[in-house]
C-alpha cells in the first residue's frame, strides 16, 4: 500500500490532487488574511512605545518567517532530489524559490518602513538586516543560476547543492540578534518561555501568519502544476523532434 507521499510522487495524481484542494486552500487564505487585516487595524491597540507604526509588523513578521520558512523548504526539497530522486522534488524547489524571493523582497521594505519612525532611519548594517538581505540576494543567484543553464538536469543538481550550502544563513538569521551587534528587537513570539507580546496584539499576528501561509500554499501548489505542465509540453516537443529527425535519418538510408 502506497504512502502519501508516494502517491504525491506521481505527478498526475499531484495535478488531481492540487486541483481539488487549490480552490479550498486558496479561499480559505483570503478569508483568513481579511479577517487578520480587521483584527490588526480595528481590534489590536497601538503599541505604547510605536504607536501606530507597530501595525506594519503584522505584515512584516509573516513574511520574515515565511522568507526563512520557504528557503528551508527549498532546502528540503533539494536534498530530497538530490538523494531520494523524488519526482517532484525539483519541481517544488524550482517554484518555491521566486516565491520566497517575493517574502524576503516584502520583509525587507516592510521592515526599513517600520525602521524609519522607530530608528530614525531605513536602513543599518546590522546582524539581523544584512543577514536577511544575504538571504535575498541568495534567492536571486538561485534563480540566475538556473536560468543561465540551458541543461535541465544539470541546473537542478547545481541549483539543489546551492541550496543546500545555502541553509547555514537560517540559523545565522535566527540568531543574529541574541550574538550580533543590531538594533533589531530579539524573538517575542517563538522563544523559550513564550511570547512576550499580548494576546491583543499576538492574535492577529498569528492570524495573518496562517494567512499569509495559506497564501504561500496556494501560489506554490499553482506555480508546480504550472511547471509541471510546462515540462510535460517540453516533452513532447522533444518527442517530436526526435521523431521527424528519426524520420529524416530514415528517408536518407
Amino acid at each position: 500500500m502506497q504512502t502519501l507521499t508516494q502517491r504525491l510522487a506521481n505527478p498526475t495524481r499531484f495535478m488531481e490532487l492540487s486541483g481539488s484542494v487549490l480552490p479550498w486552500i486558496a479561499g480559505a487564505a483570503a478569508v483568513v488574511i481579511a479577517y487578520g487585516l480587521y483584527l490588526a487595524f480595528y481590534v489590536a491597540p497601538p503599541d505604547y512605545q510605536q504607536g501606530e507604526t507597530a501595525r506594519i509588523m503584522y505584515i512584516h513578521v509573516p513574511c520574515a518567517w515565511l522568507a526563512m520558512a520557504v528557503y528551508a523548504m527549498v532546502a528540503m526539497s533539494a536534498f530530497g532530489f538530490l538523494v531520494f530522486r523524488h519526482p517532484l522534488a525539483d519541481v517544488s524547489a524550482k517554484t518555491a524559490v521566486p516565491l520566497g524571493a517575493a517574502f524576503t523582497f516584502l520583509a525587507l521594505v516592510t521592515g526599513s518602513l517600520w525602521g524609519r519612525p522607530t530608528w530614525g532611519t531605513y536602513w543599518v548594517w546590522d546582524a539581523r538586516l544584512t543577514s536577511v538581505l544575504i538571504l535575498f540576494f541568495l534567492y536571486l543567484g538561485l534563480m540566475a543560476l538556473r536560468s543561465s543553464i540551458e541543461d535541465d538536469s544539470l541546473a537542478s543538481k547545481l541549483t539543489a547543492i546551492l541550496a543546500l550550502v545555502g541553509i547555514v544563513m537560517l540559523p545565522i538569521i535566527k540568531f543574529s540578534v541574541d550574538f550580533g551587534n543590531t538594533l533589531h528587537q530579539p524573538a517575542s513570539v517563538l522563544r523559550v518561555g513564550g511570547p512576550t507580546i499580548d494576546t491583543a496584539m499576538l492574535t492577529p499576528l498569528l492570524v495573518m501568519a496562517l494567512g499569509f501561509t495559506l497564501m504561500f500554499v496556494a501560489m506554490h501548489f499553482k506555480a508546480m502544476r504550472n511547471e509541471i505542465l510546462r515540462r510535460r509540453v517540453r516533452a513532447l516537443q522533444l518527442a517530436q523532434v526526435e521523431k521527424a529527425q528519426a524520420s529524416q535519418l530514415a528517408a536518407a538510408e
